[in-house]
């Protein structure tokens, strides 16, 4: 729902005027109930009713009622694959990038059609004076593990709110948590269900005064923010077996505070001394205050190559011959 509020909302918002009516397919976001054709579902209902628009829906399986809408798609969607096969890759540097890429686009492809669009203008109605929100909203409580579930999906957010409730905006995108009246969090939107999404910056301080939760705790792979971390985890549980659990939360709480690239630059350079080099927060702090003269990863040192041997090789060719 939140992607058909946003994305028709941004459709109006540019075309600069409003409709009479919107027909989707028999989409469940916006169709509640098909055995009565008139019957919508309230927040979709309720964007119609805003906007002064008459809801309509085709019958199932019926894609011909919406035929030229339907084929207008199917050739956008080649013109698309002609234009990335002329750009010669589908690498973008963002989602920015490749919206921008689609909007010039839709714009080439509409260039022809400007005198009949301000023919429509000229007869259909002015837009309100502001946007309906799209995001839906959600009253819910902090439980012990410091997680939100908000639309079957798990967030953590800082546990210093565990047992409060806060409201959760869900929008296309991303999932605003409101504390107070004020925003405390900004987290990526999950796709699908029975997901979860574990920031080990919110739960840090919590696993220090209980590091026996860390054990059995459900989202333990989340608490390796990169590979490096899960070795030096395995390395501690090696050699200091009794209190591993503990270094490790103190080096996690070190990339919460001092950043995480930082600290795993510096465990990746510890890692590579192996047998000269232990792994505690104190040997990473030290090698923290000298980053700069650790070796990047990217760095690669090539022999040079004695051009004399290929002086070599032709004098061995011309005895054969």
């Amino acid at each position: 729902m939140e992607s058909l509020t946003e994305g028709w909302q941004n459709a109006i918002w540019e075309l600069g005027a409003v409709p009479a009516a919107h027909r989707t397919d028999s989409l469940s976001s916006a169709v509640n109930n098909m055995s009565n054709l008139e019957e919508f579902n309230q927040r979709y209902e309720a964007l119609m009713k805003y906007y002064g628009v008459k809801p309509q829906h085709t019958n199932p399986a019926s894609g011909n009622e919406n035929g030229d809408v339907e084929q207008s798609h199917h050739r956008f969607k080649r013109a698309v694959e002609q234009a990335v096969l002329l750009r010669g890759s589908r690498d973008f540097g963002s989602v920015e990038e490749y919206g921008q890429f689609l909007k010039n686009l839709l714009a080439q492809r509409n260039a022809g059609r400007r005198d009949r669009q301000a023919e429509e203008l000229s007869v259909i109605r002015e837009l309100p004076a502001r946007r309906m929100e799209s995001a839906k909203r959600e009253r819910v409580r902090v439980d012990s593990g410091s997680l939100i579930h908000v639309d079957r999906n798990a967030y953590s957010v800082n546990s210093r709110l565990i047992g409060e409730k806060v409201e959760a905006r869900l929008y296309l995108d991303h999932v605003e948590v409101w504390y107070g009246q004020k925003k405390v969090e900004d987290l990526p939107r999950l796709r699908g269900r029975a997901k979860h999404r574990v920031d080990y910056r919110h739960i840090i301080e919590w696993l220090v005064r209980k590091p026996g939760a860390f054990e059995n705790y459900r989202y333990k792979e989340d608490l390796f923010p990169t590979s490096r971390f899960r070795m030096a985890y395995d390395a501690l549980a090696e050699s200091t077996p009794s209190h591993a659990v503990k270094d490790y939360l103190k080096i996690l709480k070190l990339a919460a505070e001092e950043g995480e690239t930082p600290v795993d630059e510096a465990l990746r350079e510890l890692l590579e001394r192996k047998a000269e080099a232990v792994i505690t927060v104190d040997s990473i702090s030290e090698m923290l205050r000298r980053l700069d003269t650790i070796t990047p990863v990217t760095m690669v040192e090539v022999a040079a190559v004695d051009l004399t041997s290929f002086d070599e090789l032709f004098a061995e060719t011309a005895v054969w011959q």
